[in-house]
């Protein structure tokens, strides 16, 4: 089954910090001033913080998925990724991925023992 925006949404206000914004009719998910996942119009295309140095390999292991931003956009930590490619468990974790980027270690750290505790029923 395809991603859709529909499959991350709630993510954008869920996640500690993280803020929902459209920008010139774009979705796209804040912490503070920076985004760490945009839309395209359309919404068939998910742009999100990644890595600069890891860019290639993403892109060149799934080129089906994945591509490079366009050469204004490269000095960015950016990637994008078809949603038709996703499914919607894959979305969710790059969105996730995209926001550890852009918040502090302790804010992630704490979501990820949350996240823990919720799949042991309660024991860390």
């Amino acid at each position: 089954m395809a991603a859709v925006v529909d499959d991350v949404r709630f993510l954008g206000t869920e996640l500690e910090r993280s803020y929902e914004v459209r920008v010139r009719g774009r979705l796209k998910f804040r912490v503070g001033q920076l985004v760490y996942v945009a839309f395209s119009l359309d919404e068939s295309v998910m742009g999100f913080a990644y890595p600069r140095e890891n860019r290639p390999g993403l892109v060149g292991s799934e080129p089906h998925k994945f591509q490079l931003p366009d050469p204004a956009d490269m000095r960015f930590n950016w990637v994008h990724a078809r949603l038709a490619a996703l499914d919607p468990v894959e979305a969710r974790d790059i969105v996730i991925d995209a926001w550890r980027m852009v918040v502090p270690q302790k804010v992630w750290r704490a979501y990820d023992l949350a996240q823990r505790t919720k799949e042991t029923g309660g024991a860390p």
